[in-house]
């Protein structure tokens, strides 16, 4: 008789890309055990050996699911939401699911990569600054954007994986003391959001791997 295996997530507390997953993981209920991967102790455990067998780029999130390991937070929420769709997270509307994905791309890929630990790191002593600088400049369109696109959530009123981004973004922000009073819509979005459970338990504060003096 086949064992089914707890899955597993290869997770950083502060690292906005695992609390995406972490999130999708709490809406759609499915328990885990977490493996913690810290990217500032002795250098950054995902940059050993071990972790490189597990994600070769180096990179968390990581989560061993169903048999196999996927990494990239995107393709793991589209992967969760095709395999175990209650709730769902992308919309059964063709336009409304395309505007999840556009807005999810902006933050995903326009916004947090360009402060990421490893770009921060090569910037070096004006890092708070170049990230300040490349937040602001990505919300300025974001807000626009979703001046056109949220009701009580990113699109209408249905929760989607673009709000599982634009929360631990926002998180970044205020770490980084970029000025958020110029983006009314991203603060009352992520003030409802932060109010839901799954965003509650899957915040930085309240991880296993959360330092004391971050917790909650």
């Amino acid at each position: 008789m086949s064992v089914l295996l707890k899955p597993v997530l290869y997770s950083y507390f502060r690292s906005s890309c695992s609390w995406r997953v972490r999130i999708a993981l709490a809406l759609k209920g499915i328990e885990y055990d977490l493996a913690p991967v810290s990217l500032i102790k002795d250098g950054g455990e995902q940059l050993t050996g071990e972790f490189c067998a597990v994600n070769p780029m180096k990179q968390v999130p990581a989560l061993t699911i169903d048999g196999i390991t996927l990494s990239q937070s995107l393709a793991i929420i589209h992967y969760l939401d095709e395999t175990r769709p209650s709730p769902r997270l992308l919309p059964e509307d063709p336009k409304k699911r395309a505007l999840v994905r556009m807005i999810s791309s902006c933050i995903v890929s326009g916004i947090q990569p360009l402060q990421n630990l490893a770009v921060l790191n090569k910037v070096g002593a004006e890092k708070q600054q170049w990230a300040q600088h490349f937040i602001a400049s990505g919300f300025q369109a974001l807000e626009q954007i979703l001046e056109g696109t949220a009701g009580q959530y990113c699109v209408d009123d249905e929760l989607s994986m673009a709000d599982l981004c634009l929360v631990p973004q926002v998180y970044n922000a205020e770490r980084f003391k970029v000025d958020l009073s110029p983006y009314p819509t991203i603060v009352r979005l992520n003030g409802a959001l932060l109010k839901l459970e799954a965003f509650k338990q899957s915040h930085p504060s309240r991880q296993p791997d959360t330092p004391p003096d971050m917790r909650a």
